[in-house]
C-alpha cells in the first residue's frame, strides 16, 4: 500500500519506517531541514532502541522517503497518516493550528481518492472539525479516520510491531476495513483490532494515558503517607499489586512522571470537561498530585543538606524515564530548578540526555561525562531516573567520591539497609 506521513516527530518516525518495514511504500514530510538531513542519512533524530536499524533498511531497500514538500504526501498516498505536534498552549489546550494547516495541505494536494487518518492526540471533535474544514479543499473523493498511537518511548518500535491492540475511529465500514487490511501483519498473535466511533476513539486515548497517569499519582500519594507513618511503600505495593483487579504495572512509587504525553494530556483532559461545563475533579488531583510529588522529593533533599551555602548535589537521570533522551517535562529538570533556586550546585549525568539537558540549562549546571565524575566533592547523589546501568553501581566508588555518604533514591531501585550497612545515609520514596 502507498503510505503517507506528515510529521517526523517521535509518533510520525516510528510509524513510517515500521510501516515501510512490512513492505508499504512511504513517504513522510517534515518541515525540519536539519530532522530531515538525519533521516536521510538513515539516522534517528530521537533516541529510540531498533529505530536507526529500520530506517536504514527501508531506506536503501527504497521503501521509505523522506521530504519537505507536504504536498508530495497527498499525490502519493492511499492512506496518509496525520502525525503532527499538538503542543500545549498557556491555558492547557492543545494548539491544533500545525495540524489543520497539514491537513489542509495534504486534501488539495490529493491526486487520488485517499483516507487522512488523524494520529496526533486531539481533544473529542477535532477529527470531524478538520474533515469539515478541509474536505471541500480536495479534489477527489476523501475519508477521514482517527487512529491513536499507543507507543512508550524506549519500546516504541516493539509496540507498534507487536501492538496491545489497534484503536480505530471510523464513521464508514469500508475505511474501518481498510484500516484492517493496514494494520493485520502487526495483529497476526490475535490481538484485538477496536474499531469504534471518531469521538470515542479520540477520548480512549486521552483515558487510557489519563487512567496509566493516575495509577503512578495513586502510588505516591500511598507513599507519601507511608512516609509519615513509617510504613514501607515496597511492601505495601506488594500487597496490593497482588489483587489481579489491581496488578502490578505503573505501581511503581517515585518522582513522578513526565514526558510528552501524561502531562499535557492530562491537562488537557481536564480542559476539555470545563469546555463541555464538567468538572474533572480526579483528572485535577492526579495532575496536582504529580506536582507536589517531585517539590515533596525537592524538599526532603534540601532539609536534609541544611544551608545550602558550597554545597552540590551529584544527579544521576534527565531523560523522563529510561531508553528515551526526552526531557520535556521530565522529574528531574523540575527537581534541578528547586535545588539551584535555594543555592545548590549541581552536577548532572544522563546516557543520553546529557546533550539536550546541557542546552536547556546552559551554564548552571555542569553535565558530566559519566556518572562517577559527575560525583566528586558533592554532598549527596541524587537518583531521578532508573536507567539499567544505575541499578548496580560500585557503591565503595560512590563513597570515596561524595564529600558526604547521602543518597536519594527517587526511584527505590537500590536496597536501603546494605547501603546503609556500607554507611550510607539513604532516602526513598514511601520508605521509613
Amino acid at each position: 500500500m502507498r503510505v503517507g506521513v506528515v510529521g517526523c516527530g517521535y509518533v510520525g518516525t516510528v510509524v513510517s519506517a515500521c510501516l515501510a518495514e512490512i513492505g508499504n511504500q512511504v513517504v513522510a514530510a517534515d518541515i525540519d531541514a536539519s530532522r530531515l538531513d538525519l533521516l536521510r542519512a538513515g539516522r534517528s533524530p530521537i533516541f529510540e532502541p531498533g529505530l536507526e536499524e529500520l530506517l536504514a533498511k527501508n531506506l536503501s531497500a527504497g521503501r521509505l522517503k523522506f521530504t519537505a514538500e507536504t504536498p508530495e504526501v497527498g499525490r502519493h498516498g492511499q492512506v496518509i497518516f496525520l502525525c503532527v505536534g499538538t503542543p500545549m498552549q498557556e491555558d492547557g489546550r492543545p494548539d491544533l493550528r500545525a495540524l489543520v494547516d497539514a491537513a489542509r495541505t495534504v486534501a488539495a494536494a490529493l491526486s487520488q481518492p485517499a483516507l487522512i487518518a488523524v494520529k496526533s492526540t486531539v481533544p473529542v471533535g477535532t477529527t470531524e472539525r478538520i474533515a469539515g474544514k478541509v474536505s471541500s479543499l480536495a479534489k477527489v473523493p476523501v475519508d477521514f479516520a482517527f487512529v491513536p498511537e499507543f507507543l512508550k518511548e524506549g519500546d516504541a518500535v516493539r509496540d507498534f510491531m507487536k501492538p496491545d491492540r489497534v484503536v480505530v475511529g471510523a464513521s464508514k465500514p469500508e475505511v474501518v476495513e481498510a484500516l484492517r487490511r493496514l494494520h493485520a501483519p502487526f495483529l497476526r498473535t490475535m490481538h484485538p483490532f477496536i474499531p469504534m466511533d471518531i469521538r470515542s476513539a479520540e477520548i480512549t486515548k486521552y483515558a487510557s494515558n489519563f487512567m496509566l497517569a493516575a495509577r503512578i499519582s495513586s502510588i505516591n500519594e500511598i507513599a507519601a503517607l507511608c512516609e509519615r507513618t513509617g510504613a514501607d511503600v515496597d511492601a505495601v505495593r506488594r500487597g496490593v499489586g497482588a489483587d489481579s483487579r489491581v496488578g502490578y504495572p505503573f505501581l511503581f512509587p517515585g518522582v513522578g512522571y513526565g514526558g510528552s504525553c501524561f502531562p499535557k494530556d492530562v491537562e488537557a483532559l481536564i480542559k476539555m470537561g470545563q469546555d463541555h461545563g464538567l468538572e474533572m475533579p480526579v483528572s485535577s488531583a492526579v495532575q496536582k498530585t504529580n506536582r507536589d510529588q517531585r517539590a515533596r522529593f525537592a524538599a526532603r533533599i534540601l532539609e536534609r543538606l541544611g544551608k545550602p551555602s558550597g554545597k552540590s548535589v551529584a544527579l544521576w537521570g534527565l531523560a523522563f524515564k529510561p531508553r528515551t533522551d526526552d526531557i520535556r517535562e521530565a522529574p528531574a529538570v523540575g527537581i534541578i530548578e528547586t535545588l539551584l533556586k535555594a543555592g545548590l550546585s549541581v552536577r548532572a549525568y544522563d546516557p543520553q540526555a546529557n546533550a539536550k539537558a546541557a542546552k536547556l540549562f546552559g551554564a548552571r549546571v555542569s553535565i558530566a561525562a559519566d556518572p562517577y565524575a559527575a560525583l566528586d566533592g558533592a554532598d549527596a547523589l541524587v537518583l531521578v531516573t532508573e536507567w539499567d546501568e544505575f541499578r548496580t553501581p560500585d557503591f565503595d566508588e560512590i563513597k570515596r567520591r561524595l564529600r558526604t555518604p547521602v543518597i536519594f533514591d527517587g526511584r527505590n531501585i537500590w536496597e536501603a539497609a546494605p547501603l546503609r550497612a556500607l554507611g550510607f545515609e539513604v532516602f526513598g520514596v514511601g520508605r521509613p
